[in-house]
């Protein structure tokens, strides 16, 4: 009898679903059917395959609804947020299919010298067979669809892993692909960690998002395979905020941008660095914006703006890190502690903060959201970049192009200037981290579509003699005449074309 992972809501406790823990085997068959199915889906028109997403999209959109409660029933996210995937997803689709094609279109450069100008030249770009993609809990459905689009429009077979906590809904949507009659070339396998080690050592590509330290292990072992990946890891971002800043706007974004999600996004703000001169009146305004903010368990009529926290090690990880900021001399002027119920932990907003507590220099994933005063932008860029990490930042300045300015020398993949999350929905962007943030990069316009693919050179001759003058046998003078076309040819003054140096 296969054994079962139960799902609970973080929220009451209570019991969402149950999914199978397959073993490794299990997945190994799935990934060998998947393999099977996929020369017939390479062999479509991508006009064809476009043609099968955008069924798809019409089934997300019919089922939005559904989909969101199911997401919602094991994410505690309050029905604002669980709602939000599906439209993401969407876009994905309409953008790749739009784009996907010229993205991957066949490539002919032209000749670039002598000894090529006889000769057509190729790039072609075949997908992957099985690309494998392991997601994390905080966006169960976004994060498994949107790198699972390009690759599929690619003429990928994909096989998604999502989250013990969080399988229910990528389960059901990947059976919504079933369901509107697709090729059997995108399916879903659940089961904790031996099923996700299953899928990187069946898989051709591996993308990965979630830790750090276990993307560390995911990347080692497709080294051993010699296969590639894609690690979209930790965050620890930054917001600098310059004392010319729009305060409002500022404040808005970063509490939205601090609790989002619980605080549960690779993206959030997890350090404020605030320019002296503003820094009373930011905090100030951002005290009183959290203290507007509803936290509970949503239903679907949007009560509530702060969800739970996806699990009791996640709480825990949290409630370290404000408890030892305390010790250490911060301040929580708002939350600090877990709420009554649930895995809910009260928006936290702390001061007195330095780099000397794991607030500030470790992940914390969660409802917090630690201030720093800084003297000037030189302060604030040094202990921006002061960090492991490299995801994102953002940059609050009524100065577009003094932002801009400072956004360049941020140590991060992706810096937003007066904005929050915006290169998250920037799809001709890539999304990238630097450092202990993770390798290659989701989106990028060709690039987020490429990535799912194996180059391939083929050159073929346009003109075909016995021989080629390069070819045995070698001769004195074929080589003397070889060396003076060469030399003709590659040289770039006179005296060396020649032969007169």
């Amino acid at each position: 009898m296969t054994a079962v992972i139960e799902v609970r809501s973080p929220a009451d406790g209570g019991v969402a679903g149950a999914v199978p823990d397959q073993t490794a085997e299990e997945v190994s068959s799935a990934v060998a059917n998947l393999r099977a199915n996929q020369p017939a889906w390479e062999a479509l028109s991508y006009a064809e395959r476009v043609g099968w997403l955008r069924r798809y999209r019409d089934w997300l959109l019919d089922n939005e609804d559904r989909l969101g409660r199911l997401l919602q029933s094991e994410t505690g996210k309050p029905w604002g947020e669980a709602t939000f995937e599906v439209p993401y997803v969407v876009d994905v689709i309409n953008y790749y299919a739009k784009h996907g094609e010229r993205f991957i279109a066949e490539q002919t450069p032209r000749p670039h010298g002598a000894i090529t100008m006889t000769k057509k030249q190729r790039m072609v770009y075949r997908p992957y067979q099985v690309v494998g993609v392991i997601t994390p809990w905080n966006f169960p459905l976004a994060l498994a669809l949107m790198d699972s689009v390009p690759a599929l429009l690619a003429g990928a077979s994909v096989v998604v892993k999502p989250s013990e906590f969080t399988p229910l809904v990528t389960r059901e949507a990947i059976a919504g692909w079933a369901e509107i009659g697709a090729p059997p070339v995108f399916g879903c396998v659940t089961g904790y960690g031996p099923a996700g080690a299953a899928v990187v050592d069946n898989a051709d590509f591996v993308q990965f998002t979630g830790s750090t330290r276990t993307g560390k292990v995911i990347g080692q072992r497709a080294a051993e395979r010699l296969i590639p990946c894609s690690l979209e890891l930790g965050g620890k971002d930054a917001m600098v905020v310059l004392a010319d800043a729009e305060l409002d706007r500022a404040v808005n974004g970063a509490v939205w941008g601090a609790l989002c999600n619980s605080g549960q996004m690779c993206t959030s703000v997890e350090r404020v660095y605030v320019e002296a001169p503003i820094y009373e009146d930011f905090v100030a305004r951002v005290v009183e914006r959290v203290g507007e903010l509803r936290q509970g368990q949503d239903d679907q009529g949007y009560h509530f703006d702060v969800g739970a926290l996806a699990n009791e090690n996640q709480l825990a990880i949290v409630q370290r890190h404000v408890d030892e900021a305390i010790e250490q001399g911060a301040k929580a002027l708002t939350g600090g502690k877990r709420a009554a119920a649930g895995t809910f932990f009260e928006p936290t907003v702390l001061i007195d903060v330095d780099h000397s507590m794991a607030c500030m220099t470790e992940e914390t994933f969660g409802p917090t959201m630690p201030i720093m005063r800084v003297a000037d932008a030189e302060e604030a860029i040094r202990l921006a970049n002061d960090s492991a990490y490299g995801l994102s930042a953002t940059v609050w300045t009524k100065d577009k192009q003094r932002g801009e300015s400072v956004a360049r020398r941020l140590e991060a993949g992706s810096v937003n200037v007066n904005d929050m999350f915006a290169n998250l929905f920037t799809l001709p962007l890539p999304q990238a981290g630097w450092k202990q943030s993770g390798i290659g990069a989701r989106n990028g316009g060709e690039y987020g579509i490429r990535k799912f693919c194996r180059s391939q050179a083929i050159v073929s001759s346009n003109l075909t003699p016995k021989r080629e003058p390069q070819w045995y046998p070698y001769t004195r003078l074929k080589g003397t005449l070889l060396r003076k076309l060469t030399r003709l040819v590659t040289a770039r003054d006179l005296r060396r074309r020649f032969g007169l140096r």
